[in-house]
């Protein structure tokens, strides 16, 4: 296969999802080196791009009252003359789009009924869970003929954070009674629906139990939707409620000084331990 390939990868859902897409980057980078990979994304989860040397490009999908716009992104795309897409997260409007756009190799699930849209169908379904779902995202690969077996069990995200938003959480964390001798743990309630979530209640009683601990401090992230179910985490003294208060920057920023991350919905950090359901 030609080795100056110029590749799209879609990912237009929510921050988990993106993250978990990004070691495609990395792989295709290592098989074709000449190769250029572009991103198409939504501008909220763009920043968690910065500084990932295996993207060449970042396309923000241009969007219209949290509606990606049809046309105006179909010309942008088109105007790229990519080679192939990887559609890791189909919809009609995503898949019609990459169609009309004239790319010639077109990588998505055949078990949508307007997968007749992709020519190169990958046939699993991810609704059994029976994989990560960095699996199915690398699976993909194989369809430009990359094998995926093999790759690091240790995956870097390529997650960088800049020295601003380092600082400015820093300064967050020292306001709110943090210091040096105290553990950092993060709860993230919300899954925005992209899975089953604990119940409420369980996961309130959990964060009641770290409460509990010495010399711990437990941050409540979600978004600006996310604010009315996170106040009701305000179980103790430990606790800071940062919902709807954070960016994607200032989020990786947290993260990355967090000892424990739990959250309903995968979001893998850079260095904290992250458990899921």
């Amino acid at each position: 296969m030609n080795s100056n390939l110029k590749i799209l990868i879609v990912r237009t859902d929510r921050i988990g999802d993106v993250v978990l897409s990004l070691p495609l980057a990395q792989l295709i980078k290592q098989n074709y080196s000449n190769s250029k990979v572009s991103y198409f994304l939504r501008k909220y989860t763009s920043s968690l791009l910065d500084g990932n040397p295996f993207i060449d490009e970042v396309i923000i999908a241009e969007e219209t009252s949290g509606q990606i716009n049809f046309l105006s992104n179909l010309q942008k795309i088109k105007s790229k003359s990519f080679d192939a897409c990887i559609v890791v997260n189909p919809t009609l409007k995503i898949a019609l789009m990459m169609f009309l756009a004239g790319i010639k190799k077109r990588i998505g699930t055949g078990y949508r009924w307007y997968s007749v849209l992709f020519n190169e169908k990958v046939f699993e379904h991810r609704k059994y869970g029976e994989k990560h779902e960095l699996e199915y995202n690398l699976n993909l690969l194989k369809q430009i003929e990359i094998n995926v077996k093999g790759f690091p069990d240790k995956i870097d995200f390529q997650l960088s954070v800049d020295e601003k938003s380092d600082g400015r959480i820093n300064e967050i964390l020292t306001s709110n009674g943090f210091t040096k001798e105290n553990k950092l743990a993060i709860i993230h309630p919300g899954s925005g629906g992209s899975s089953v979530d604990l119940p409420t209640e369980k996961l309130i009683d959990l964060t009641r139990r770290i409460n509990e601990l010495n010399n711990v401090k437990i941050v409540i992230t979600g978004s600006k939707n996310e604010i009315e179910l996170c106040k009701k985490f305000d179980v103790g003294s430990s606790i800071i409620n940062l919902a709807g208060s954070l960016d994607v920057s200032l989020l990786k920023a947290l993260i990355k000084n967090a000892d424990i991350f739990i959250s309903n919905s995968q979001l893998p950090s850079p260095s904290a331990t992250h458990v899921a359901r």
